[in-house]
């Protein structure tokens, strides 16, 4: 990958679950042609990971705080990560679901 490709964990907190931020963030990924995946964790927050170029990854983070029109964002947290961590889907026992680079994928519930 080239020195300007960019790989982050995001943790997305506040009124984010039952208000489709899930999908609105597949979707915006998705426009955006990056890969990662993104789930609902047991804590009532939004983990995604993305990768791709860095402006196209800093992009997503500032919609981050927005999301769909119902979410209420309180907090984003951002960490760099592994770029291996990008192709492991989320663990079954969750709600999430796997970005493709630019294609389309399935929310699991």
């Amino acid at each position: 990958m080239s020195a300007d490709t960019k790989h982050i964990l995001a943790r997305i907190s506040g009124r984010v679950q039952g208000v489709n931020y899930r999908a609105w963030t597949r979707d915006e990924a998705t426009k955006r042609a990056l890969s990662g995946w993104v789930r609902n964790e047991d804590d009532g927050t939004v983990t995604a990971v993305f990768s791709g170029p860095a402006e196209t990854v800093d992009e997503i983070v500032h919609q981050l705080w927005h999301g769909p029109h119902a979410a209420r964002v309180e907090a984003v947290e951002v960490d760099a990560v592994d770029p291996g961590e990008l192709d492991l889907p989320p663990d079954s026992t969750r709600s999430g679901a796997h970005v493709g680079s630019g294609e389309a994928f399935t929310v699991r519930r």
